[in-house]
């Protein structure tokens, strides 16, 4: 686009390098015996659209409509769709979203979920859970005489099942663990994740009420209960704050409106929800499933960047009602893990249609986001998105017939549909609607990338320009290239410059560090009115923001009608933020000086521990000798290991050496506890304790762990306040984090997800 050229929104047809690196390595299609490969964007689109079309009388007037919805971008179906639509891959799911059925509270049960889970994921779908069902740590188990070990640690099992579906080379897991606010183990939940080293394929967020809201209000005692017998009363304020302290220094777990979800659902009737997908976006029932999409609001811009700019919401609603034909047909069309979630998807038609670009639109239309302005605008554009869909869907129930589950009575007077314009609800009431559920706003991460990186999803932009690195033609040849955020980039074109700095950008050109808590909540309340799912968004706080005013912003979205709220805030407690190379180069220097190695006296006394697995015919026997220092300090000195089982010799030498080695060198070792019980076997782990133990390396580290505690270190692990790793200044104003991966600090937390923007990693995809 050159400057004066403004008679409509610029196209992405110049795609940057990462949209190739993206379409190369996520959604191009090889090809397959008599299934041709895809050589351009356009044979993917063309695949795409002739599979959605193959079930309609017109295939091909519908192949060449849905062809022009996709071809530019103006739709993007949810990443499945696209990378597996009108291909021969037969084990492969279209669907994003799945939330597995009600956890029967037997070991049967817990491990009937296990495998519907694994064989979901393998399938390429994110799951979600309520472990609410299951009875809490210490109960009785009828027949066996022995005490329940309590959802979480069923909730590692079902971790170290994901992490082996990845590790067996298949799409990345991504799981969403639900716990009602008043079940017994809920305060054991909160902080399941605080050893950075477990259940990370989780997210988690608890099920508030609003009962428990009100008593929080009140200040009124709560009361944990399960199957109606009341194991523990605290109260309200002070499990409030628990949960909002680990938030704050964690960043989860989230919240989900519990209540508000099952009172604003169309299917209130023949439904019940108890958890969503994993980025929240899908509240579900049982064996619940939804497909995907975003219109691309960077497409509908009239005369962008000048005065006459305007949005075209008359285009808008045109695609909206093509992209719910389009994915009604998916629904026929994809297949699914299990027969339950054919079944569910059948009988309700769920869809969920939302929007990616809010915010370079409202670049291109020159209003800042959170401003007055663009949440009228934005909650304009949500409702004719939202309108256009139930039209459509009116309009196929005649054509096709309504989803199975339509009561004619029941279903108009559902809250949400009562809110929609009158003549909408009169038609819903005459001809009924082929979907139960048709609006979501869904994380869109890749195919914003695809589509010329546009803004995620209503995300504001985290950064209009950003390095990235892509993999070349051989493994090890990498290359970096800038990415630059969409409406940025056509401003440039607009101005007719090559280059801009943040000086030269006009004040409406905002980042997400200059947005608000308050403005993310009200941009997403309004589109909220108008959506009948949810909404998956990042409400990124500085990391110097006040813990008081921090738990305002969940009050606010309580408010405010949200059905559910995820924060992010730099904390020192999060893996990955980075300290400053002073702070760590004077941190080295006192541990060389505090850690230099005692000589070994001839005799030491030690503590001997048996590990008896079922991965191992032998028992194991771990050896920790101690050296008491100065006359009173006494800390471990060395391991060793002994087994008959000479299977594991080799590993067993290599251990006992380097743990040996790292007790001489560190009087306070707690990082080896994490560690080690960080290792996960591929072929799975046992219980031991009540407690599950994922590996045999873990079970070393839980006996390490076992030890320090009984010497006094483990009680001594909080680091003083002077020794505590700092946050980069840096990394607190920008929110940025170390990448797992590529180990840049890139790494940001956005859609309810973890991404790192020089890589292209990402927790959730």
């Amino acid at each position: 686009m050159t400057k004066g050229k403004t008679d409509k929104t610029p196209s992405a047809k110049d795609h940057q390098d990462i949209g190739l690196d993206i379409w190369n390595r996520k959604y191009r299609y090889q090809g397959e015996g008599q299934t041709p490969a895809d050589n351009s964007y356009g044979d993917m689109w063309r695949r795409v659209a002739r599979a959605a079309a193959a079930s309609e009388e017109k295939k091909t007037l519908w192949e060449d409509k849905f062809y022009a919805m996709l071809e530019d971008f103006r739709f993007l179906p949810g990443g499945r769709i696209t990378a597996n639509a009108g291909t021969a891959r037969k084990e492969v799911t279209m669907f994003n979203c799945y939330v597995m059925g009600k956890i029967d509270d037997s070991i049967e049960g817990i491990f009937d979920t296990v495998k519907d889970a694994a064989i979901t994921q393998k399938f390429g779908g994110g799951v979600g859970f309520d472990f609410s069902t299951l009875r809490p740590r210490g109960s009785q188990i009828m027949g066996c005489d022995a005490e329940s070990s309590g959802p979480v640690s069923f909730m590692q099992v079902l971790d170290s099942t994901c992490r082996t579906i990845m590790s067996a080379g298949q799409r990345r897991g991504a799981q969403m663990g639900v716990m009602r606010c008043d079940h017994p183990d809920i305060e054991e939940f909160i902080a399941a994740k605080r050893n950075n080293a477990a259940m990370q394929m989780f997210n988690l967020s608890v099920a508030i009420t609003d009962k428990f809201i009100n008593a929080v209000k009140n200040h009124d005692d709560w009361e944990l209960v399960f199957k109606g017998k009341v194991h523990k009363t605290v109260h309200a304020v002070e499990l409030w704050d628990k949960i909002m302290h680990s938030t704050y220094d964690f960043a989860e777990p989230g919240f989900i409106l519990i209540d508000r979800i099952n009172e604003m659902n169309n299917l209130h009737y023949c439904e019940e929800i108890c958890a969503t997908n994993p980025c929240g976006e899908q509240p579900l029932p049982p064996y619940g499933a939804c497909l995907l999409g975003s219109v691309n609001l960077t497409r509908f811009v009239l005369n962008p960047f000048t005065k006459q700019a305007s949005v075209d919401l008359k285009n808008i609603a045109e695609v909206t009602k093509t992209a719910v034909r389009f994915l009604d047909n998916i629904i026929d069309l994809s297949k699914y893990p299990l027969e339950r979630q054919r079944t569910e998807a059948i009988s309700k038609r769920r869809m969920g249609i939302g929007v990616t670009g809010l915010a370079d639109l409202l670049i291109f239309m020159g209003i800042r986001y959170g401003s007055d302005e663009s949440l009228q605008l934005s909650e304009e554009i949500m409702r004719t998105i939202t309108c256009a869909a139930y039209e459509s869907s009116v309009e196929l129930a005649q054509e096709k017939g309504v989803f199975p589950l339509f009561d004619a009575v029941k279903y108009p007077e559902s809250k949400f549909i009562k809110n929609l314009p009158e003549k909408l609800q009169q038609s819903i009431r005459k001809h009924g609607l082929r979907n139960s559920h048709l609006t979501s706003v869904a994380p869109t991460g890749t195919i914003s990338l695809l589509a010329g990186n546009v803004s995620s999803g209503l995300e504001p932009v985290f950064a209009f320009w950003y390095t990235r690195k892509i993999r070349n033609t051989h493994e090890n040849d990498v290359s970096e290239v800038e990415v630059t955020d969409y409406a940025y980039r056509m401003y440039r074109e607009f101005l007719g410059v090559d280059s801009l700095d943040d000086s030269q950008l006009p004040d409406y050109f905002v980042t997400t560090d200059m947005v608000t808590p308050m403005e993310h909540i009200k941009i997403q309340s309004a589109l909220q009115r108008w959506v009948d799912s949810s909404i998956s968004k990042t409400v990124n706080v500085r990391g110097d923001y006040p813990f008081e005013d921090f738990k305002n912003i969940y009050l606010n979205a309580y408010e405010l009608g949200l059905k559910g709220c995820t924060t992010f805030r730099p904390s020192e407690h999060i893996a990955g933020i980075l300290v400053r190379k002073e702070d760590k180069k004077a941190k080295a220097e006192t541990a060389i000086a505090k850690n230099a190695i005692t000589p070994r006296p001839p005799e030491l006394e030690g503590t001997t521990y048996k590990i008896k697995t079922p991965m191992s015919p032998d028992a194991i026997y771990v050896t920790i000798n101690d050296i008491i220092q100065d006359d009173k300090t006494r800390r471990p000195y060395e391991l060793f290991i002994n087994t008959k089982n000479l299977q594991h010799f080799s590993w067993i030498v290599a251990m006992t050496r380097l743990i040996s080695a790292v007790l001489r060198h560190d009087p306070k070792p707690c990082f080896l506890v994490d560690e080690l019980k960080s290792v996960y076997d591929p072929n799975g782990g046992y219980f031991v304790d009540g407690g599950y133990v994922p590996s045999i390396a873990a079970d070393i580290g839980r006996i390490i762990e076992k030890h320090l505690s009984k010497i006094g270190i483990m009680e001594k692990k909080k680091i003083a306040p002077a020794e505590a790793c700092k946050v980069d200044p840096a990394a607190a104003s920008s929110g940025m984090m170390i990448c797992s991966q590529c180990k840049e600090r890139s790494m940001i937390s956005q859609e309810n997800c973890l991404k790192c923007l020089s890589c292209g990693y990402s927790k959730c995809s």
